[in-house]
């Protein structure tokens, strides 16, 4: 396993995150439990779930595996513990957000959960636009100050957004957003223009999820048909021919797709580590795999011809 800091601060984390949707709603308790023992065995240190996971009608589901794995493992300290905040988790109107009553709420809940008296990195699912900058700082300082929480992290934030939330904390004299969790994959490069920059300005570990596009750069299924998600970002007119040609530089290199999609992650600049979110203990070993896998330059520029991104920062990705 290869290690990274936490964006700037002096926490150390492994550069594949393992990400906990699936547990409950695809993977049962008892396999969600294999998964994080293998995980930790094989040096993946950074455990990313959310308060929100576990679908409608059982939000909180994730989180309650997740703490009874860590009750029962006894093994708290070994990891870094990441969750997050914003979606609706109840009737009310104040059951969601980023309103400092609810980061109040939230945090206690998700604390008794996961069963543990402190969460690693706390993240903002989402941006809220209702919500004044120092108010949140505000709550999220005073969850510091307790010892609940101690990073604050970002998730689905454009450039813009990372620039007032960092600036807003600047003006208080916190430490502010230590990384931003984006949708980041060779089909999807368009935190490339904004987010990348702001980032790397700011001192932001960036946390990709979605590596594998929904599952269309994972290759292949065993009847030879793509496989589906109900997630169609990613569909256009073309794409059957772009991925044939993916699976040919993979199978040249004698690489497995799913691999090559996260190997290409970590090579790129700015990137702490991909969330991986394995169904079952075959996935999670094959995604470990790829962290020893090392992309020529070459290997990169015929990738960045497959998948062309937006061809750099903006603005010089679309002006002179």
């Amino acid at each position: 396993m290869q290690y990274s800091q936490l964006g700037r601060t002096g926490a150390t984390v492994s550069r594949l995150v393992l990400g906990t949707m699936n547990f409950g709603p695809h993977t049962a308790e008892d396999d969600a439990f294999a998964i994080m023992d293998r995980a930790l065995e094989q040096g993946v240190t950074f455990f990313d779930t959310a308060n929100v996971y576990g679908g409608k009608e059982h939000r909180g589901w994730t989180e309650e595996i997740v703490g009874r794995w860590l009750a029962r493992s006894g093994r708290r300290e070994e990891i870094v513990l990441a969750t997050k905040v914003f979606g609706e988790m109840g009737p009310g109107r104040n059951d969601r957000g980023l309103s400092a009553l609810n980061i109040r709420r939230a945090v206690d809940a998700s604390l008794r959960r996961l069963q543990t008296d402190h969460i690693d990195l706390y993240q903002m699912h989402h941006v809220d636009r209702s919500a004044p900058w120092d108010e949140i700082w505000q709550a999220m300082e005073v969850l510091v100050a307790q010892g609940k929480i101690s990073y604050v992290g970002s998730s689905n934030f454009a450039g813009w957004h990372i620039a007032q939330a960092s600036e807003a904390a600047r003006a208080r004299h916190g430490l502010g957003l230590v990384s931003e969790q984006s949708l980041y994959n060779l089909l999807s490069r368009h935190v490339e223009l904004e987010v990348l920059p702001a980032a790397e300005h700011y001192g932001l570990g960036v946390i990709p999820w979605s590596p594998l596009a929904g599952g269309k750069l994972g290759g292949r299924s065993e009847k030879g048909v793509r496989r589906q998600n109900a997630n169609t970002r990613f569909d256009s007119e073309g794409l059957n021919d772009q991925l044939g040609k993916w699976e040919e530089f993979c199978s040249e290199r004698d690489l497995t797709p799913g691999q090559a999609a996260l190997a290409w992650l970590l090579h790129r600049p700015g990137v702490l580590g991909p969330i991986i979110g394995p169904r079952t203990m075959e996935q999670l070993d094959s995604a470990i795999d790829a962290v020893d896998i090392s992309l020529s330059d070459e290997d990169l520029a015929a990738l960045d011809e497959i998948f062309p991104g937006p061809g750099g920062p903006a603005p010089e990705a679309y002006a002179w």
